[in-house]
């Protein structure tokens, strides 16, 4: 077959550029990873001292700050709907989800509270029952995790007291850890199928009682063998071998709370590296939230925006 002058004139000046492009080099293909999209608690707005902080001003103040998202404490829900005279319905979940919306921000967690550990069965129920309707509300707010814990003794007089023994208490005279753990895993299997029913994933928390180290919250999770029961990882709640007991969390971490103390901690400071905590979330491919709990007693006005450039820097 015979090529015309102008075929082979336009042959040769297409050759002669595709010549010219640059090489692509290994190192060009290498992926980027994101850095870790940062959030707030509404925690950080308020410690459960004086009036609560309206739902509504810590998503308007994380929006101004520049956070990605906010995880919604649900006692601060429930306290700050009571100071308004209302109560925490359909309504005001469709008003918090459209107003997070219209402010650019992911409503990325709900952190929850309940308990387990006791040998009264009436209890464990109505904990059962009070972590299932957190799961609606989270599904009905749109949040894809809560944070669950195991519960503790209750042989401490008060929190203060809990704090100042550094989390530990006692257990309840006649009963043994081994019985409060099968009291915890036997809950979450009961809760599991609802879980799964709304896709909301409970992170369980290292947070005092049974869960107060990472071989307790690991011991539940792998018993009860389910996706939609994994771990949140708060860096504040490890008092001894804090970076070692990251290290066994993460890779089972599905949200991670981040402490900052500006001011001093309402009950203790900690001197969290976190440029060393976000290599060890790395490690293990940890690519969701951070979520700010700012426990100092510093104005939030101020400290907030403080730890969200700590931890901006850190997470980069």
């Amino acid at each position: 077959m015979q090529i015309s002058r102008r075929d082979w004139i336009h042959l040769t000046t297409v050759g002669l550029c595709a010549s010219q492009l640059p090489t692509a080099r290994a190192d060009d293909a290498k992926p980027t990873v994101r850095p870790n999209r940062i959030g707030v608690s509404t925690y950080s707005f308020w410690h459960f001292r004086g009036e609560p902080t309206p739902i509504e001003s810590c998503l308007e103040q994380a929006a101004e700050m520049g956070f990605d998202g906010v995880e919604i404490l649900h006692v601060h829900m429930e306290e700050a709907a009571k100071a308004a005279n209302g109560q925490v319905d359909k309504p005001l979940l469709r008003r918090i989800k459209q107003r997070a919306f219209s402010l650019g921000l992911d409503l990325m967690g709900f952190s929850t509270h309940q308990g387990f550990v006791t040998p009264d069965e009436n209890k464990r129920k109505a904990n059962i029952e009070h972590t299932a309707k957190c799961l609606e509300l989270a599904h009905e707010l749109g949040i894809p995790t809560i944070r669950v814990n195991t519960g503790r003794w209750g042989t401490s007089k008060n929190f203060d007291e809990l704090m100042a023994n550094k989390g530990i208490e006692p257990r309840l005279p006649g009963y043994t850890d081994e019985q409060g753990f099968d009291w915890v895993i036997r809950s979450f299997e009961a809760l599991v199928p609802r879980a799964e029913e709304l896709g909301v994933v409970m992170g369980l928390e290292n947070h005092w009682g049974l869960g107060r180290e990472a071989s307790g919250v690991i011991k539940v999770i792998d018993t009860v063998k389910s996706p939609w029961l994994q771990a949140t990882l708060d860096t504040g709640n490890f008092l001894e071998n804090m970076y070692e007991q990251m290290d066994v969390l993460a890779p089972r971490t599905v949200l991670v709370q981040a402490k900052t103390y500006f001011g001093g901690g309402e009950w203790y400071s900690l001197d969290v590296d976190y440029s060393r905590v976000a290599q060890i979330l790395r490690k293990h491919h940890y690519r969701g939230y951070i979520s700010l709990e700012m426990e100092g007693k510093e104005s939030p006005a101020t400290a907030v925006p403080k730890s969200l450039e700590l931890l901006r820097k850190a997470f980069a």
